[in-house]
């Protein structure tokens, strides 16, 4: 059983800024290696309107809904037997935006400390992705992603705001060593219009998961 565990790829997960472009990389990716699926919940999310609204009182109760979310989501792709490519990842919203929240005077230590224990004790029951993939934009790329989609909440949304977000992400990944990392930079590959660009995607990111079949 071990055995099979070790070379069944179960979890690749998508890693980036707001406007990076995660969710279109996941769906071409899904449909190109027929995997499942699973995307960040943002339409049906009953926080996310108010946070953009009032983000100081809504912080706390949007971090903890996007932490259960993926929770179960892992939950349900470690359980399961197919592969699943996963938009955003569980470490995202404890390194990168519930910290930068709690710095930005929009969360309190109290409710930050609290976040994070409940973090750390959900993330000791699972595993990191076999594959991490992280859209590594600059500002100007996240804009102009975020302009095109036309989010009404989102449209309050500062520059300080993605470039605090874009030092934390950066941060995060040097160190990052959880397991095997690709590195895609969105402002030079257009994946979503360009067909020969998203065969280098796939390329690469077969070459990654080559070592673990």
């Amino acid at each position: 059983m071990a055995e099979e565990t070790q070379v069944l790829i179960k979890h690749v997960a998508i890693a980036g800024n707001i406007g990076a472009g995660k969710t279109t990389l996941c769906a071409k990716l899904a449909r190109h290696f027929k995997w499942e699926s699973h995307f960040e919940s943002t339409d049906d999310n009953p926080y996310l309107a108010d946070f953009y609204n009032d983000m100081k009182r809504w912080s706390f109760n949007l971090q903890v809904y996007f932490l259960n979310n993926r929770y179960q989501q892992v939950l349900n792709i470690l359980q399961g037997n197919r592969t699943v490519v996963q938009d955003r990842t569980i470490y995202e919203d404890a390194y990168i935006f519930a910290p930068n929240l709690h710095d930005m005077g929009l969360m309190t230590t109290r409710d930050f400390e609290n976040y994070f224990t409940l973090f750390k004790t959900m993330s000791s029951q699972i595993q990191a992705p076999d594959l991490l993939i992280y859209l590594k934009a600059s500002i100007p790329t996240l804009v102009a992603h975020i302009q095109s989609r036309g989010r009404d909440y989102e449209g309050s949304m500062s520059l300080d705001y993605l470039k605090r977000l874009n030092e934390r992400y950066e941060k995060w990944i040097s160190g990052y060593d959880e397991g095997k990392l690709l590195i895609i930079n969105a402002d030079e590959i257009d994946f979503e219009n360009n067909p020969e660009d998203m065969g280098k995607v796939v390329s690469l990111v077969q070459r990654e998961l080559h070592g673990l079949f």
